[in-house]
């Protein structure tokens, strides 16, 4: 029996880790056609290595791009059109964290770079997929927000504005292309087991960053960080087209926290 996404053509953006990887082994399970979009070219195919040993006989473009250059993200996403044809699910989930500093301390430098990356390339992706989409008649996107976005983060100015901005362009993309048969939703995770929170709890304590994630999860109603594979089955659902009425959702996925006083 084929999966849910037989003969669908699926984007990925941070596609060679991460939450970007977990979602690209999930949809290879069911069947998608990927176009896997990262900065560096050995994430990629460590990713494509990984989803051909799911889904030996799934088609797999990796695409080398910077998600803050606008011209980039055109190149990616005419890259798809020319060789799939149509983009039906776009994970636009590319992002860093930055570094960890007070308001006052916080290098302009690093806060140029996570909005650029974290906020612009959000909004290019919405920007030139959307363009496809609404000619297709549909499609659905996920982007990835975070509790950041939804929850003030200690120390974490950039990332924080950065995913409150993609709270809100969510709510705008849904609200504007819903006539077409598109649907915009985004996730919020809290502390994903990832290289990009491994580094995050670095930060806090360089010697042992497992102490400083058994500090933090003690603060968390499930008492456990969350597993990237997860987040997979998440982005799934929602770029599957089984609830095409649920649009303009963030949606948090982080044990409990977000919900917490």
């Amino acid at each position: 029996m084929p999966g849910r996404f037989k003969d669908k053509v699926v984007v990925i953006t941070g596609g060679g880790s991460g939450l970007g990887r977990a979602a690209a082994l999930q949809l290879a399970q069911e069947d998608a056609t990927l176009a896997l979009v990262d900065i560096k070219m050995e994430g990629l195919e460590e990713t494509k290595k990984l989803v051909a040993e799911k889904s030996p006989a799934g088609e797999v473009l990796l695409i080398t791009a910077d998600v803050s250059d606008e011209v980039a993200v055109q190149r990616y996403v005419g890259d798809t059109m020319e060789r799939f044809g149509r983009i039906d699910g776009f994970f636009n989930n590319a992002g860093i964290e930055g570094k960890q500093a007070l308001t006052e301390d916080y290098d302009s430098s690093v806060f140029d770079k996570v909005i650029a990356i974290n906020l612009k390339g959000v909004f290019y992706g919405l920007k030139h997929v959307l363009a496809v989409m609404k000619q297709q008649g549909s499609g659905y996107i996920v982007n990835t927000s975070s509790v950041g976005g939804i929850r003030a983060v200690m120390n974490q100015i950039a990332y924080g504005a950065s995913k409150h901005a993609v709270a809100g362009m969510t709510k705008d993309a849904a609200i504007e292309y819903a006539e077409y048969g598109i649907s915009v939703n985004a996730i919020a995770p809290g502390a994903i087991l990832t290289d990009m929170v491994i580094g995050s709890f670095k930060q806090i304590n360089p010697d042992d960053w497992k102490s400083a994630a058994q500090e933090f999860v003690k603060d968390n109603p499930a008492k456990r960080l969350g597993n990237p594979e997860e987040i997979g089955h998440l982005v799934a659902y929602l770029l599957s087209g089984e609830s095409p009425f649920l649009n303009g959702a963030i949606i948090p996925i982080d044990g409990a926290q977000s919900a917490k006083y």
